[in-house]
């Protein structure tokens, strides 16, 4: 906010100078704080337009900015930057506004309604979720509400693969399990099935709901019977899973549906008559190098069916027809070879390719008394999301799965997730949250709280660690549309943490509530509740919980 408040003053000055300002300029946070709190290249990037040096159009630039209350002291730097000392009332006003704004603080409508949908998660219904479709729901539900809450119109779908050959063997797993629970001796469990102990769970529930009759079926019936009774429970389960991390999906859509529909053919007709096709080895083949992929991709295998980029990609068309303008998907690291071919079809259907974002989310690593955790079924091995979540808590488990950016690798440490102590970032951040919330309630109790705050009180606040507060603070609304243009997450558990720690820092050193002194008390008060009122906001739009109390 105080750049764009810089950004004004200097354009009202050129204005008022009748000088030319069609270029772009910077006004940013210098990195050596003697430069002043901010520093703009302005009189070197419109001297040249205003025929004038540099350093001329510098000081004319100051000469008018100076009327501003605001700028403590104004000085050229270099060739002709321009350093802002900021006024303690310029933030003192500033946190006033901030709270005035309240829950509504940092809100924008800077995505101006675009439609994006965010796929994430989309993790094969053929068994519970596991943690690398935990760090894709963290991601993706917190991606999704900073975009909402900065004016876009993002939606999140699941993508349900329940076509094709892994879910074939998911019914022969539940199958030879059922068989086991009538006393068929099935010997060595084939190596391709399923062998986790959910499908044992399954087959119970199964047996328990209609026992024997699953064997009268035909071969045909009861295979078809099994693949909609473990997909059905599967997904309900993951739908569980999911919504107990904080988590619900706008749309699930079925690749069987899909295929049921007839856009999978409609696709291929598209490519053919887009000339983009041809016949080799009895398969028709997808011409993608044209296009600017590393190599051709076969479309339908020489026994007629088809590959699994033939669904994806119609999968990809209904969203374009549906009218998103931006289509962002959360993809793991095994994905990188499914982009060009995508973005190949995308060029030769005549479509933007560049409205096709791929995210890719690194390896995660759990880690345990300093040791890798193997990731293994093996009983007291936290894999699932469930595990996860039941073991070191939701919020927890959201903001480790946070605190990294995309395109690094996560290595979860489960003994810090556990522990109750600054150590843990999660419990230093919402601890915070708490003592604010125990400082107000005892000010209230003891009748120093007052019932509307009066805008004088922030004149009382003028020390460095206040004004600092304050100006992290303002950082906020940049903040988070940086992290919804840029996809980063990552940005609000460092914010939290910077915040939390210039927080800790001021109440060790200054006494917030002081009877004798109540104009002071409740100014501070009004600090640190807008302080706590920031926290919470970025805590939530992380899907974290703020405790009152702790």
């Amino acid at each position: 906010m105080i750049k764009e408040i810089i950004r004004q003053n200097i354009a009202e000055t050129l204005q008022t100078l009748e000088l030319s300002q069609d270029r772009e300029y910077t006004v940013e946070v210098p990195n050596n704080p003697d430069f002043g709190d901010f520093s703009t290249n302005a009189a070197m990037v419109l001297a040249k337009e205003n025929k004038m040096a540099p350093k001329a159009l510098a000081e004319a630039l100051i000469k008018g900015l100076k009327k501003n209350k605001f700028y403590k002291k104004l000085e050229i730097a270099g060739p002709g930057f321009i350093n802002f000392h900021l006024s303690p009332s310029l933030f003192q006003n500033m946190l006033w506004y901030i709270h005035e704004q309240g829950a509504q603080y940092a809100a924008s409508d800077m995505g101006k309604g675009e439609k994006i949908l965010l796929e994430f998660v989309s993790a094969n219904p053929t068994g519970p979720l596991n943690i690398v479709s935990a760090r894709a729901a963290a991601f993706g539900d917190t991606l999704y509400r900073v975009m909402k809450y900065v004016g876009f119109d993002p939606a999140r779908e699941f993508y349900i693969n329940d076509a094709g050959n892994q879910v074939d063997i998911l019914a022969e797993s539940l199958e030879l399990r059922l068989r086991e629970l009538h006393g068929e001796r099935i010997g060595e469990f084939p190596f391709e099935a399923y062998h986790g102990e959910y499908v044992k769970h399954l087959a119970q529930r199964l047996n328990a709901l209609e026992g024997v009759k699953v064997f009268m079926m035909t071969e045909k019936d009861r295979m078809d019977h099994l693949k909609e009774f473990a997909l059905s429970e599967l997904l309900e389960m993951q739908r569980l899973s999911l919504e107990k991390f904080d988590v619900v999906f706008d749309g699930w859509v079925s690749e069987k549906t899909l295929r049921a529909e007839g856009v999978v053919e409609e696709v291929l007709s598209y490519l053919t008559e887009a000339n983009c096709t041809y016949e080799k080895e009895d398969a028709i083949w997808f011409r993608s190098t044209d296009y600017g992929d590393d190599k051709d991709r076969v479309l339908m295998k020489s026994d007629g069916s088809i590959t699994y980029f033939v669904p994806d990609l119609a999968y990809h068309l209904t969203k374009i027809q549906r009218g998103y303008t931006s289509l962002i998907d959360i993809f793991g690291p095994d994905h990188h070879g499914y982009v060009p071919r995508l973005k190949a079809a995308f060029k030769a259907l005549k479509y933007d390719d560049e409205m096709l974002e791929i995210i890719y989310l690194q390896q995660v690593n759990l880690f345990e008394s300093g040791e890798r955790v193997k990731m293994s079924k093996r009983a007291g091995k936290i894999v699932t999301m469930d595990d996860l979540v039941n073991e070191v808590g939701k919020d927890a488990a959201r903001y480790f799965f946070l605190a990294r950016k995309a395109s690094a690798h996560l290595n979860f440490d489960l003994e810090l997730a556990l522990q109750q102590n600054n150590e843990n970032p999660v419990y230093y951040c919402q601890y915070a949250h708490a003592r604010i919330c125990s400082i107000v309630k005892k000010a209230k109790k003891d009748r120093i709280l007052p019932k509307t705050y009066k805008k004088e009180l922030i004149q009382k606040l003028n020390k460095p660690e206040e004004l600092a507060l304050i100006r992290k603070m303002t950082d906020l609304p940049g903040l988070l549309e940086m992290v919804a243009l840029h996809r980063e997450p990552h940005r609000l558990a460092t914010y939290a943490e910077e915040l939390c720690s210039l927080f800790h820092r001021y109440y060790n050193k200054f006494q917030v509530v002081n009877p004798r002194s109540k104009d002071l008390s409740k100014a501070r008060l009004l600090l640190i509740d807008t302080v706590r009122m920031s926290l919470a906001l970025v805590l939530d739009l992380m899907g974290i919980s703020a405790p009152e109390k702790m």
